[in-house]
């Protein structure tokens, strides 16, 4: 199963996609042969808990799950299975928080938070190794970022290879024709996001390009 895990609607505050344009283009990537099945909304520094997009997913056959993007002082991180535990103990909008909180807090409340192009100068976990963090508790990193800028998948590349993590895949949609450029693929159905974080903690998945999606589908 292939999912986009980092893509972001206009709920965000840098993005121009709404969901359907996402989910219709989508479509024409299937018309071509491509495989994507669903995707992630990774809004910015918030949670929609109360938006409710199942109308929309089963009108194009698209799965669409919801998760966030946090800045931290490590970094930006993306978060899935976020739940009401998780949304008192954390304060999405704090800009300050700390990274290896966060990435406890998740855990302990059944969610799951991984460093987001951790290879971007800035706001990549790899401006922050020396700053207190522990990657024996990073279970896996974004390591094929659709929107990276040269060197920056590359530098996260360098970082799996040292520390052993795994990665995932997202396209960091902020406009309609970048969702699906890169996915995660899953090795077991996901339907909701309970499902896909269990599978995260399983290590029962891989990035992929778009363009492997053809090839693997014939």
């Amino acid at each position: 199963m292939f999912l986009d895990l980092h893509c972001h609607s206009i709920s965000s505050d840098d993005s121009r996609a709404t969901v359907e344009q996402f989910l219709k283009w989508t479509t024409s990537l299937r018309k071509r042969g491509y495989r994507m099945d669903g995707l992630v909304l990774t809004e910015h520094r918030k949670f929609d808990r109360d938006v409710d997009y199942s109308l929309l997913s089963q009108q194009y056959g698209i799965l669409v799950l919801k998760g966030s993007e946090l800045d931290t002082t490590h970094g930006h991180f993306l978060v899935f299975g976020v739940n009401d535990r998780l949304l008192k103990e954390v304060d999405f909008t704090n800009i300050r928080m700390n990274g290896m909180e966060l990435v406890r807090a998740a855990r302990d409340t059944g969610a799951i938070a991984i460093p987001a192009h951790p290879g971007r100068v800035g706001i990549g976990l790899m401006n922050f190794l020396n700053d207190g963090v522990d990657m024996s508790r990073i279970h896996a990193v974004e390591g094929l970022n659709g929107s990276a800028r040269t060197g920056e998948n590359e530098r996260a590349e360098d970082l799996v290879r040292t520390y052993g993590v795994a990665t995932t895949g997202g396209s960091d949609a902020h406009f309609v024709s970048g969702i699906g450029l890169c996915l995660t693929e899953f090795s077991a159905p996901v339907q909701s996001e309970e499902e896909m974080v269990a599978q995260l903690y399983a290590g029962s998945f891989r990035p992929v390009r778009l363009e492997e999606t053809k090839v693997l589908t014939g």
